[in-house]
């Protein structure tokens, strides 16, 4: 597993263009899914945080947090852009930050209220995905040229990208 700092370090590019499509519209949105006890997945919107350190994620106390408290196995997704139907996907561990230091640092740049019951996690990438369809990939399905999309993996214990198309 890498943080978010070592995935960066590895491959800037492939980082770099996840990162747009996660803060395209601003702040963080990405939906994240869990593990329920049962082992169905389960999938909230979120708002992630990404920092020089870490991608991080406020999560307040909902079966959400208690999927990630049992089984800190996630999966994050973008929300599709208006223009395209690209599209980035991370998946790996989250973990409850303990650092005071940090926590601190986030809640007071974001303004995240101490008084809700909120918890951050970092989430650590085992697998960091970029998948592009070009300009006419949002277009009605039956007026699509046929167009290959590109996609571009990398994965934590390869710590190469891998091309695939």
């Amino acid at each position: 597993m890498a943080s978010w700092s070592d995935f960066v370090a590895a491959e800037p590019t492939l980082a770099a263009g996840i990162r747009a499509l996660l803060q395209q519209y601003g702040p963080g949105m990405a939906y994240l899914a869990t593990v329920r006890a049962d082992g169905s997945p389960r999938i909230h919107p979120v708002s992630p945080v990404i920092t020089d350190e870490g991608l991080y994620c406020f999560i307040v106390n909902s079966p959400k947090r208690r999927d990630l408290d049992r089984d800190g196995r996630y999966a994050l997704h973008t929300y599709p852009p208006e223009e395209t139907d690209d599209e980035a996907y991370l998946a790996g561990r989250a973990t409850p930050v303990r650092d005071p230091r940090v926590i601190n640092d986030l809640a007071d740049a974001l303004r995240a209220s101490h008084a809700v019951d909120w918890r951050l996690y970092e989430l650590f990438i085992d697998t960091a995905t970029l998948r592009r369809h070009g300009p006419v990939g949002a277009l009605p399905l039956s007026a699509t040229p046929a167009v290959r999309a590109v996609a571009r993996t990398w994965r934590a214990e390869l710590s190469r990208p891998l091309a695939v198309a």
